[in-house]
């Protein structure tokens, strides 16, 4: 250790700053990847991307009165607004 005080200039010094320095970030960032890679989680903070609808709304709302979730007046009414007649 005396060999390095003794005949190293301020560039050395320089250098070894930066090195220390570039090899925590290359910890630090090594350990984040390997959290997003075991969790799966890739792309952090972007929206998720649904499929694009496939049904018309007036398809939509015939599901919902089939199945039952609304009735005759209710669709009636809304498949009024959809077709941009005057509700009743």
């Amino acid at each position: 250790m005396m060999f390095w005080s003794d005949h190293m200039s301020g560039w050395g010094y320089a250098g070894m700053v930066i090195g220390m320095v570039l090899f925590w970030a290359l910890i630090i960032v090594g350990i984040v990847a390997l959290i997003r890679f075991s969790t799966g989680n890739t792309q952090a903070g972007s929206i998720p991307q649904f499929p694009p609808y496939t049904e018309s709304p007036e398809q939509l709302l015939a599901t919902r009165f089939a199945r039952g979730e609304i009735d005759e007046a209710e669709y009636r009414q809304r498949l009024g607004v959809l077709r941009g007649a005057a509700p009743r």
